[in-house]
């Protein structure tokens, strides 16, 4: 280790699990590296997440016992998170992190735990509209929480809740869709309906559009379609679309999302906040279907904050049909424009700027005061083009 390293503060990163806490994790840690620190990323074992983490260059990378909190499964929770946090102090032991932010779920818990044992500074992020349970244990302990929707901020013990939206990384951003689809192997020319379930995909979702195809195939014969099914329905997948002699790429996962989204016309996807800052970002037309079983159904209302504000259509899985979905996906083909305006509001261009600027306030013994009103004006200012 460089003399020159050393000199250069820590962070380090909870964000391991899932796509939805990776990507926005990554998103911060890029920013944070541009203003002069070093990147601890903390990832889990999972394969997702060690897919997801070719993307996070730069940064040094730390695999954790995965940790989840399921109903009758204390005792494996208790181990998984004893180990975790054995194995974070171990490895703050060797260089210890000027700061620790934790980007949600019991993955962040033993890192944001071994960081206050090591005197760093901590923080947590919040993506959902509905607070987590570890992240609303975890708020009381840490210096500040910084959350994507502002109606999550009444739900965490923290006096110093900041609303910044939900981090992207700089990549995200409106674009021209035909090189995009050149890129995934498609007709640059035909519209694109992508299908995303989320980086562990639906099965549920998955069946739905297989449904909707005869119609989609009747009432829009030049679309075709960017499916990432997750690991278990890319064969059935692929003999779904080859039925219908539907021009289709099928991946299970894709790290390069904007590639995906720069090529998607319409989207059909589940309602995980990450997802949804990236389509804001990008200013894509969806049909969110909330996973019906998250904790709290915070997809739910992720999905209806959107919904509301005429930035996305809600479809619930249980009154969703492949009729009625394929309807909408038509609907959406013939007229977007209203979605596109209103999604721009949903986009916080300068989330990760914005928690960078408080991490790095608090390592300088200056912290930032906290306005809520005009942090949430701030944070969602309409995107300009």
């Amino acid at each position: 280790m460089t003399r020159r390293s050393i000199s250069k503060p820590l962070v380090a990163i909870a964000c391991g699990g899932t796509g939805g806490h990776l990507f926005p994790g990554i998103a911060v840690g890029q920013e944070l590296m541009r203003r002069g620190c070093e990147i601890l990323l903390l990832v889990s074992e999972k394969e997702i997440d060690q897919q997801a983490i070719k993307s996070a260059y730069g940064m040094r990378i730390e695999s954790l016992p995965a940790v989840g909190l399921q109903a009758r499964q204390l005792g494996r929770f208790l181990n998984c998170f004893t180990k975790s946090l054995v194995a974070v102090r171990r490895i703050f032991s060797r260089r210890p992190p000027r700061a620790v932010i934790g980007m949600g779920g019991f993955a962040c818990a033993p890192p944001i735990l071994a960081g206050k044992m090591f005197r760093a500074a901590t923080f947590l992020h919040e993506s959902n509209s509905i607070p987590g349970k570890a992240n609303r244990w975890l708020a009381p302990l840490v210096d500040q929480v910084f959350v994507g929707f502002p109606q999550a901020a009444n739900r965490l013990q923290n006096r110093k809740a900041l609303v910044t939206g939900t981090p992207v990384r700089p990549q995200f951003e409106p674009t021209d869709p035909e090189p995009c689809r050149l890129a995934m192997g498609l007709d640059p020319k035909r519209p694109v309906l992508l299908v995303m379930g989320g980086s562990q995909g639906a099965s549920a979702v998955n069946r739905l559009v297989f449904e909707a195809l005869p119609e989609l195939r009747r009432a829009a014969p030049q679309l075709q379609f960017l499916h990432l099914t997750g690991p278990n329905d890319e064969e059935n997948a692929r003999a779904q679309y080859a039925a219908q002699n539907s021009k289709a790429v099928v991946r299970t996962f894709l790290t390069e999302m904007e590639l995906a989204l720069g090529a998607a016309t319409v989207v059909v996807s589940r309602a995980g906040a990450s997802s949804l800052a990236e389509l804001a970002a990008m200013q894509i037309p969806s049909i969110l279907i909330p996973y019906p079983t998250a904790a709290d159904n915070h997809q739910f209302y992720n999905a209806h904050a959107f919904a509301s504000a005429g930035a996305a259509i809600r479809l619930e899985q249980a009154e969703a049909t492949g009729d009625k979905l394929a309807a909408l996906v038509v609907q959406l083909l013939e007229d977007s424009s209203t979605i596109k305006n209103n999604v721009r509001q949903w986009h916080a261009p300068n989330a990760a700027t914005v928690i960078a600027d408080h991490i790095l306030s608090t390592l300088s013994g200056k912290p930032r005061a906290v306005d809520f009103q005009s942090a949430v004006s701030q944070a969602f200012q309409p995107a300009t083009l």
